[in-house]
């Protein structure tokens, strides 16, 4: 009779792990939407779904959705070019490798990136559940000193420091002003972090396809992974290190994790490891951040929001969830990649258009004027780097500048 409970407690967490892997799917392969949009959907069902599913499901769907999303989302990222908050400054080298004739590779390295975080973060994320909770007060402080010192870098070794800097300040207002009026937008689905679609998404989105070649969409191949065994270890532990430094510290995100690994990897030459190690840090965060909620009850994202609300399983539990969906998601991710050649000889004018107006719609739809405001200021400035021909990595500061405001105790955001 004893084995029962541990019974129904396992069908529940596979029966979590299942619904979530199927919501992650859907959210990761639509451009603009992300895991937030679909725990906000629960969440307004909750009543309802735990009276069905159970608290343990419904955790484990939830964790599982957003794990899931971390590997998938890496296809609209690199066949359409559209980012998401956590994948803003890894769609440009992906999507240039598409643009090659190599997207399917470049997705097979971000899910092999995510793969490795899951090995590494799992374990650590129990470490820090542990031992960090202690030191919390001083990690407060000295993010901001970091960022700074990170920025400071990437800015002074520029090619361009003048517009470098004038991009990052600009980015950075114009987050800062985002974040601090979120409340301006409609938040029917998404949550309060809603404003980062758009923010980020006329960013790196709509003004680098407004300016994308046109044409055909070259021919698509795969012929392994050009990457190797001694960079896939070096970086995939740099971006899960990057990961679950922003998990864990507060106010921060993968997206600032893209930043700094920007200023250690070059982009626009080591396109393949910058994938790599950007993915790694994608997934790495989502565990850590599951961790740092258990142990310090801080939400990093909307999907750790929804689990503060409903009847919290162990962390244990959720963690196995986690491997779980990540196994699942990583297949579910190698296949996709595969069915690229789908898209040879598509036309890209087309296709630009159709992402382009659907963003557009999705940004209205989640954020209502104030986003489309936000959309259209974001993609001026987004155009800026193109027109003067330096990397898009300084409009980082859209999510830099308003971290380090919080981090020196301005209460702006």
């Amino acid at each position: 009779m004893s084995i029962l409970p541990h019974l129904f407690s396992m069908l529940e967490i596979l029966l979590g792990t299942l619904i979530g892997v199927v919501l992650g799917t859907i959210s990761g392969i639509i451009p603009g939407v992300h895991a937030n949009t679909l725990a906000g959907i629960l969440l307004s069902l909750q009543a309802a779904l735990l009276s069905v599913l159970g608290p343990v499901a419904l955790a484990g769907a939830l964790f599982a959705a957003l794990i899931t999303h971390t590997f998938v989302d890496a296809v609209p990222s690199t066949f359409l070019g559209i980012p998401e908050a956590d994948t803003s400054l890894a769609v440009l080298p992906a999507h240039a490798l598409c643009l090659e004739g190599n997207g399917e590779e470049a997705v097979r390295i971000a899910a092999l990136g995510s793969a490795c975080a899951m090995v590494v973060a799992v374990p650590v994320s129990v470490l820090c559940f542990l031992l960090l909770p202690a030191f919390q007060p001083y990690f407060d402080w000295w993010i901001g000193i970091l960022l700074v010192a990170s920025i400071g870098y990437m800015i002074v070794t520029s090619e361009a420091p003048g517009w470098a800097l004038a991009i990052f300040a600009a980015s950075g207002i114009l987050g800062a002003f985002a974040l601090h009026y979120t409340f301006l937008s409609w938040h029917t689905l998404a949550g309060g972090s809603a404003i980062l679609m758009p923010l980020l998404t006329g960013l790196f989105g709509i003004s680098v396809l407004l300016v994308a070649s046109q044409g055909t969409l070259p021919v698509q191949h795969f012929s392994g992974l050009r990457i190797e065994d001694k960079a896939v270890i070096k970086y995939s532990l740099l971006g899960t290190g990057a990961g679950i430094a922003v998990g864990w510290l507060p106010g921060l995100s993968t997206a600032s994790a893209n930043g700094v690994l920007a200023s250690f990897i070059g982009y626009e030459k080591d396109r393949r490891t910058y994938i790599l190690a950007t993915n790694a840090a994608n997934t790495a965060n989502a565990f850590i951040g599951l961790a740092a909620l258990f142990a310090l009850s801080r939400m990093r994202n909307g999907v750790m929001a929804a689990l503060a609300e409903i009847p919290l399983p162990s962390m244990g539990e959720l963690m196995i969830v986690g491997i779980l969906a990540a196994c699942a998601a990583y297949v579910i991710t190698v296949r996709l990649s595969a069915s690229a050649w789908r898209l040879n000889g598509f036309d890209s004018r087309t296709l630009n258009r159709t992402v382009i107006a659907f963003v557009v719609l999705l940004s209205i739809a989640l954020t209502g004027p104030f986003g489309l405001c936000i959309l259209l200021l974001a993609i001026a400035v987004g155009l800026v780097p193109h027109l003067v021909n330096i990397p898009r990595m300084y409009c980082m500061g859209a999510i830099m500048v308003p971290v380090m405001l919080y981090s020196f105790g301005f209460a702006w955001i």
